[in-house]
């Protein structure tokens, strides 16, 4: 599927102007060792059913995802060209680019057609029609492939859908599970998976993703790549945030209003809060989330000489702030009160 392609309302978490999404992406830079896991197990014959993929948002978890899928519905028997390749004309890479194939399911959100936002959580109807895909026996009697992305967006009730089916896995199936803090997973679900951690990318891999991107992603100087580098901690995601020219500019108002916290200034706080509490905002206010963490991470280091007490309360600031953006981004709330309640925060800590 090209980009062009992509109607108005299909979207989906994470999304980007111009930037192909992970089933759409065919090279995996970095996590070598991560890969090699995969298709020692594919040639093996002894691929766990069940592989918890964790690590931070941005780093290529899901683009190995698609890669494991891809090998294993092009070559459901075995064979096939070393490691996890799958050449671009073999027919099996649309149709996963497309997750048009009939033994893939996709389990996310996604904004479905008419509606106006996307859902907040995976529901258990979600599960349920997800899992229909193991109720009957796969196209060609090869492998059957879901692969949850995130795992985060569960609601309890599609947790445990899920954890039955991960109890009794029927024959060539395979459950790849994406999680950005595997840690807050049930432990039953855990239990049942093979944990495979991918770490933050370095720095030459995230340009070398950048540097790789298709048209009609415009390329960025080398200066605003190389600051959007440092700034990313080893996640494109991250990394394309920082180059889109709108987020660039907020975060450094973020990076303004946060040197000044202690005086202030709420007419631009709260022309910032009504920026980012704009229906596609998300995007933007996990950037500023970024740039408050980076800013109390600088301040204690500033301050690290002062009585403990005071760095204490800088800390409890960004404490308060981060469980609010999360409850925010869970309940779907407002996202406002959220900037407001930081800078007042602020303004009153020593």
């Amino acid at each position: 599927m090209r980009l062009a392609d992509r109607a108005a309302d299909d979207v989906e978490p994470g999304d980007l102007p111009g930037i192909p999404r992970p089933r759409e992406t065919r090279a995996l830079v970095g996590h070598e060792a991560a890969a090699d896991a995969f298709a020692a197990g594919i040639a093996a014959g002894r691929l766990h059913h069940a592989w918890l993929i964790g690590g931070a948002p941005g780093i290529g978890k899901a683009t190995l995802a698609y890669r494991v899928a891809r090998r294993l519905l092009a070559y459901p028997e075995g064979g096939g060209p070393a490691g996890l390749d799958v050449p671009d004309e073999n027919p099996v890479a649309g149709k996963v680019a497309g997750l048009s194939h009939p033994n893939l399911v996709a389990l996310r959100r996604h904004r479905t057609a008419g509606a106006k936002a996307l859902p907040t959580k995976i529901s258990v109807d979600m599960v349920r029609r997800a899992l229909d895909l193991f109720a009957s026996t796969a196209t060609d009697s090869g492998w059957r492939v879901c692969i949850l992305d995130s795992a985060e967006d569960l609601n309890a009730n599609a947790a445990n859908a899920l954890l039955k089916v991960l109890e009794e896995p029927p024959p060539r199936a395979l459950f790849l599970i994406l999680a950005h803090q595997p840690g807050r997973l049930l432990p039953t679900i855990r239990s049942r998976c093979r944990v495979l951690m991918l770490r933050p990318l370095a720095p030459e891999a995230v340009a070398q993703v950048v540097r790789g991107l298709p048209e009609p992603f415009p390329q960025p100087d080398e200066a605003a790549l190389a600051r959007a580098v440092a700034q990313c901690e080893g996640s494109v995601a991250r990394a394309l945030a920082m180059l889109d020219p709108v987020t660039a500019g907020l975060v450094a108002e973020v990076e303004t209003l946060l040197a000044r916290a202690q005086t202030p200034d709420w007419g631009r706080v709260l022309k910032l809060a009504e920026t980012l509490a704009g229906r596609d905002a998300e995007a933007r206010f996990e950037a500023a989330q970024d740039a408050v963490l980076r800013f109390v991470s600088a301040e204690l280091d500033r301050r690290r000489d002062e009585p403990p007490a005071r760095l204490a309360a800088l800390v409890e600031v960004a404490e308060r702030f981060g469980r609010a953006a999360r409850e925010a981004a869970i309940y779907n709330l407002d996202r406002r009160p959220v900037i407001l309640s930081l800078f007042g925060d602020l303004a009153e800590a020593p």
